[in-house]
């Protein structure tokens, strides 16, 4: 079993879209493990996506995602990671494919509703980062 990380950012958050987002992994195969409502600070923001820094986005990115709260979850399932991707779609909503939670709730490439690990070595950093061994079922 793989495991990944998603987040439903601020705006999804705003907009009630949780529910929708959780049963939509779920409907797929994808168990939620962990889960919490999160307000990130600009600094942990700034933290969580250091991949990013120095990129013409990482400011607007930062302040976007330390906007309102979030919510991050672990997610766990065969090819977890891949199965997540596909079911948030491309980054950009409009380059989305039909029926994916991108193209159907984002509004732009920032707020775009969620965010998915991108790969093995993310994923870890990034359940990490929010996730200690007490708070993921097993």
């Amino acid at each position: 079993m793989e495991r990944t990380l998603s987040i439903i950012k601020p705006d999804g958050v705003e907009r009630g879209l949780i529910g929708e987002v959780i049963k939509r992994f779920e409907d797929n195969g994808l168990k939620v493990i962990a889960m919490k409502m999160v307000k990130m600070s600009k600094e942990e923001a700034e933290g969580f996506y250091h991949v990013h820094r120095g990129k013409a986005f990482f400011e607007s990115l930062t302040t976007f995602m330390s906007s309102g709260p979030t919510v991050v979850m672990v997610l766990e399932g065969d090819n977890a990671i891949q199965r997540a991707r596909d079911l948030m779609g491309a980054t950009n909503p409009q380059e989305a494919a039909e029926g994916t939670l991108r193209r159907q709730f984002g509004s732009n490439i920032e707020s775009n509703t969620v965010h998915g690990s991108d790969g093995p070595d993310t994923a870890t950093f990034e359940i990490d980062y929010f996730s200690n061994d007490l708070e993921i079922s097993r």
